[in-house]
């Protein structure tokens, strides 16, 4: 309703961007917080299946495409790949001589922050409903664990719920993760993991953000950080709500501080994504300047170029580690 937002389908495809993490999210919090909730997982979890049916009125409208599994990916990186451009640029499908149809995008659905899962019965049947991604906490105390701004271990709960993601083939998101309880999950959970929307405390200090012992153990598993474009996840001392990205003359190019930074812990550049945020409930206000609609991520190659990283590692940056991370977790 500002006319701040960055994200939107049509701009999506203008960017060549045909794959995302969807999120579906439905807080409880029976206690003040910043952030609002519901008074019951129940109520909570009736949020996220409104947000399921949404996604899956915009997948029979072939807005987007569920990806599931490997056979799910690959078709989808085949369409998209081999599709030709149209005037204005973006990739479609010829549906007939005279009617070209534009492609879906791709969707891996995430669940961040677990309040809305009653019990354990409620993680199979959204595993079924095509969850594979989940994030246990969010803001503040969560019923599993606990997230950004608070402090705390793995509760019980969260225990058995990381142990029931590890059978289902569940991704673990974490992102959020307060410190404490981001080193119990590590202890107890052995599947895949990756930190989806995340950037580096050394740079950006806040506890939202990994210091740089996390973002080593997140490589040492095999992980992805996907880089946010959060303006307060890009440098330090912006105050929310206050600062604007021209006091910090903030632009695209200081997202390369933070994949520098990554790269170096890890040795190589198979570890970074694009993770972006921009769908976080904020908009340019709080982005680069030179960043007013996800296609404009289309620059990061070039900036990439400009500090030396080879044409491999930009494509694994852009793509290419998403999807290699994909296979392995859903061989």
């Amino acid at each position: 309703d500002r006319g701040n937002n960055t994200v939107c389908f049509p701009e999506m495809r203008r960017g060549n961007i045909g794959l995302c993490v969807a999120t579906q999210i439905g807080r409880h919090s029976p206690y003040f917080h910043k952030l609002p909730g519901w008074a019951s997982p129940e109520q909570a979890w009736a949020q996220t299946q409104g947000q399921l049916a949404w996604y899956r009125i915009m997948t029979e409208q072939r807005e987007m495409t569920p990806i599931r599994n490997v056979a799910e990916l690959d078709a989808h990186l085949d369409l998209w790949l081999n599709a030709p451009p149209c005037d204005d640029g973006t990739p479609y499908v010829v549906e007939s001589r005279t009617q070209p149809a534009k492609l879906p995008i791709g969707f891996v659905l995430s669940l961040e922050g677990a309040d809305s899962i009653v019990n354990l019965d409620y993680l199979e049947r959204s595993y079924e409903d095509g969850l594979r991604a989940l994030g246990p906490a969010h803001y503040g105390p969560g019923r599993y664990a606990d997230g950004t701004d608070s402090v705390g271990p793995l509760h019980p709960a969260g225990k058995d719920l990381l142990k029931e993601m590890d059978r289902l083939g569940i991704i673990l998101d974490v992102t959020h993760l307060c410190d404490e309880t981001f080193w119990d999950a590590l202890d107890i959970y052995e599947g895949p993991l990756w930190a989806s929307h995340q950037n580096c405390r050394t740079l950006a200090p806040w506890n939202r953000q990994f210091a740089d012992d996390q973002v080593r153990a997140v490589v040492e598993r095999g992980g992805l950080l996907g880089m946010a474009f959060d303006a307060i996840m890009m440098v330090p001392g912006w105050t929310h709500l206050k600062s604007q990205p021209e006091d910090f003359q903030l632009k695209l190019q200081r997202i390369c501080d933070h994949v520098d930074h990554i790269c170096q812990l890890a040795g190589s550049a198979a570890h970074v994504c694009v993770g972006t945020d921009l769908d976080g409930g904020y908009g340019t206000e709080q982005t680069p300047m030179d960043l007013t609609s996800i296609a404009d991520l289309q620059s990061l190659p070039d900036l990439f170029r400009a500090r030396g990283y080879t044409d491999s590692d930009i494509e694994g940056f852009m793509y290419r580690n998403v999807v290699d991370f994909l296979r392995r977790a859903w061989k």
